[in-house]
């Protein structure tokens, strides 16, 4: 696993004020450490496609975000034109307005509307729970839906909310998703033990801004 870490990572840029040069890095990063994907918002996709032509480094975008409250068509609108424009992944919040008055049609169907999307143009969708906001029953309806609507990934958080990845909140997304959709722990995650811990626990793709000092940490603990 130690060898294969740098691909469980998507690298992570989200904040407001992100600049063009501070995508420039995290795409040279991302490329010097053979990540998994870059993250980042939309208006970044283009270039960070220009950047990563060549490499094996994919371009991950994000729809909804950070409170996932947009309506269905305008997240489909997003995710098409991210595609569109070089995305291979979309990792969308879910609205967690329709879960909190459990309208768990339109939560299905806001899952469902992305998927088919996303499918239909070649990419895969992760769909952010952000589980700080959630009750334990709240989680497990939303991975049995997202199972149902057929995405590919669940996601923990958008790291922008009151809390981020937790083990317990991994071991319970996995108790229900099983092997049918992969498990992304994002939200804390700042060195190689908490990375580790969330990939022992059940994770199968880690989104994280520290990605290069977990890289380093790994290089320089050979317990791992």
């Amino acid at each position: 696993m130690s060898t294969l870490i740098n691909r469980y990572i998507d690298h992570t840029a989200l904040k407001a004020g992100t600049s063009l040069d501070q995508i420039t890095k995290l795409c040279q990063e991302a490329k010097d450490y053979d990540f998994h994907s870059v993250c980042l918002n939309s208006y970044f996709v283009k270039k960070a496609v220009e950047l990563l032509r060549g490499s094996t480094t994919l371009v991950c975008t994000v729809v909804g975000f950070p409170l996932g409250g947009s309506t269905m068509e305008t997240k489909r609108f997003e995710a098409m034109k991210a595609i569109a424009e070089g995305a291979k992944e979309v990792d969308m919040v879910v609205n967690i307005s329709a879960i909190k008055s459990k309208e768990w049609q339109y939560v299905l169907d806001d899952m469902s509307s992305l998927s088919q999307v996303c499918h239909q143009q070649g990419g895969l969708l992760k769909v952010i729970l952000e589980t700080c906001l959630l009750t334990e029953e709240e989680k497990k309806k939303v991975c049995e839906l997202a199972l149902k609507a057929q995405v590919d990934f669940v996601k923990t958080s958008t790291g922008f909310s009151t809390g981020g990845a937790t083990i317990e909140d991994i071991k319970l997304m996995k108790s229900i998703v099983g092997t049918q959709a992969g498990i992304k722990a994002s939200g804390g995650i700042r060195d190689l033990k908490t990375a580790m811990a969330m990939i022992d626990a059940g994770a199968t793709r880690l989104g994280t801004s520290a990605s290069v000092d977990i890289i380093k940490g790994l290089t320089s603990n050979s317990s791992y």
